[in-house]
């Protein structure tokens, strides 16, 4: 009886451990890796290339970066780009997410000039991966807009909807016959909030120092150059094409630091203030800006004497232009915070995001850290947002579009920290799976490491390391490159998993 006994509970041992490693991910999920024009593209001013604003900030104000550094050469991925798709061809990749350069094929940023060698460098790009079964995910907007588009006003002219509907226009012409899913927008917040305007951030380069009112006009504009893009496909190329578009947008997860009823407000209103103000428009029953962040929004103006809100509510016709659209939802999501009602500083607070969620933000202790001061590995803080934007908006489809760990600048070849982080995204993923959440694919931030915007190269997010002082920028793969090479083709989290040596070869058979 003893030995049938402790028969059993090996059985049961060796059962509870081939479950937790054999929950697989489906054959049809599509695993990924992402990256952005000027983060990786170099050749700012090659082949009829226009110039765009991180062009012109880097070059007149060199010191917005922290090591004074640009994206004029970056990793170079203008000439190595089979050498990019042949890492995804290593990694096994099922897709790759990439943004065009608007100013690359639109030198001015209007669609009467279009730029022949801008057009050829992403049809080379999309027809190598293509030859490789590797489904390109095209970004049409990741921060980088045209210098002379922003000296009209950029997205604060009215205008700017009907300007991203003609270059979105480009886009699909030239390669909607082979792109099968596009984004219009990467992370909106960021843009209107940290990039365009500023607010004390030290995450992106400010075009401008008005938050008052900019970052309002920027919102809603930004809102409806998404919707006129996704309305021309739907009108003029789904049918021919059959493709999808969709939009991006960061998604932290944000939970109450106590039960009080204090700071589950705050937490709610700082969930509307971070990503709701875009996500509700789009996703929504009712349409529009989030229904408390508008009262907030009118309280505080009244406090600072304005006569009404800063906030440009949406026509009926525009709810009804911008609500729905979408097919499938795209999120950016990297962290977790801790919100407080108590009014505090904190250095891991992020900027005081329109000005109303002056609530006390902060990270576990317990959580790692990364390189960068606002990314830590929060427990199943992917279950957790995905969880809520499900019983939120309906039960959309869901794409991961980025998801990363940053290191230090330096050799970081065996990077453990990184892998932790991946291989507990993917047990949150398996989570949302095991929930019925129909999260379809992900993207890995970054194939390679990259110029990452005021950090410049200090900060390293890449599967592959980019060795920047070599001109031909060598690329070599992380330790996480393997054992995220494992996940693909196995299909499931192996915490035994180590790579025999640190080499990559292409897997043929994949």
């Amino acid at each position: 009886m003893k030995q049938a006994v402790v028969l059993i509970l090996m059985v049961a041992t060796c059962f509870g451990s081939t479950v937790k490693h054999q929950r697989r991910f489906p054959d049809d999920f599509v695993f990924g890796a992402a990256t952005a024009a000027y983060q990786i593209e170099g050749a700012w001013n090659e082949d009829g290339k226009g110039e765009n604003i991180w062009d012109h900030e880097t070059h007149t104000n060199p010191t917005v970066v922290i090591d004074e550094s640009n994206g004029d050469v970056a990793a170079d991925s203008y000439h190595n780009y089979k050498r990019d798709v042949e890492m995804m061809r290593e990694l096994g990749l099922d897709a790759y997410r990439f943004s065009i350069s608007w100013s690359r094929i639109l030198p001015t940023g209007f669609a009467n000039e279009v730029n022949p060698a801008g057009i050829a460098y992403y049809n080379n790009l999309i027809d190598e991966m293509l030859k490789y079964n590797i489904a390109p995910l095209v970004t049409m907007f990741h921060f980088d807009m045209p210098k002379k588009l922003q000296d009209l006003g950029g997205i604060l002219n009215p205008q700017f909807s009907d300007w991203f509907e003609d270059y979105a226009r480009v886009v699909f012409e030239n390669f909607g016959d082979r792109v099968m899913k596009f984004i219009t927008f990467n992370e909106p917040k960021e843009y209107c909030i940290l990039t365009l305007v500023g607010v004390g951030s030290d995450v992106k380069d400010p075009i401008l120092n008005s938050m008052d009112v900019a970052t309002y006009l920027c919102a809603k504009n930004l809102l409806l150059g998404h919707a006129k893009a996704y309305r021309l496909y739907d009108k003029e190329f789904r049918e021919k094409y059959g493709g999808q578009c969709g939009i991006t947008i960061s998604v932290s997860w944000f939970e109450a630091a106590t039960e009080s009823p204090e700071d589950q407000e705050a937490v709610e209103l700082r969930r509307q203030g971070e990503w709701g103000f875009f996500t509700h428009p789009i996703f929504s029953a009712e349409g529009g800006f989030p229904k408390e962040l508008k009262e907030a929004l009118t309280e505080k103006s009244a406090q600072e004497n304005y006569s009404c809100s800063p906030l440009p509510d949406f026509t009926e016709e525009e709810k009804d232009l911008i609500r729905g659209t979408a097919d499938f939802f795209g999120v950016n999501h990297y962290t977790a915070f801790l919100v407080s009602a108590i009014k505090k500083e904190s250095v891991l607070t992020l900027p005081n995001v329109m000005n109303i969620l002056d609530n006390f933000m902060f990270a576990d202790d317990e959580w790692p850290k990364a390189a960068s001061s606002w990314l830590t590995l929060a427990p199943n803080s992917i279950f957790k947002a995905l969880s809520l934007l499900r019983t939120l908006y309906g039960d959309p489809i869901f794409y991961i579009t980025e998801n990363g760990w940053s290191t230090y600048e330096g050799r970081d070849l065996f990077d453990d920290d990184r892998v932790q982080y991946y291989r507990a995204s993917m047990e949150s993923m398996l989570n949302c799976l095991d929930a019925g959440i129909k999260l379809k694919g992900y993207m890995a931030w970054s194939l390679m490491d990259n110029f990452e915007w005021m950090q410049g190269y200090t900060e390293r997010f890449g599967l592959y390391e980019v060795d920047f002082s070599d001109p031909a920028r060598t690329r070599t793969p992380k330790k996480s490159a393997f054992v995220y090479k494992h996940i693909i083709k196995n299909r499931y989290v192996d915490y035994e998993y180590e790579p025999e040596n640190m080499t990559m070869t292409i897997d043929e058979g994949h």
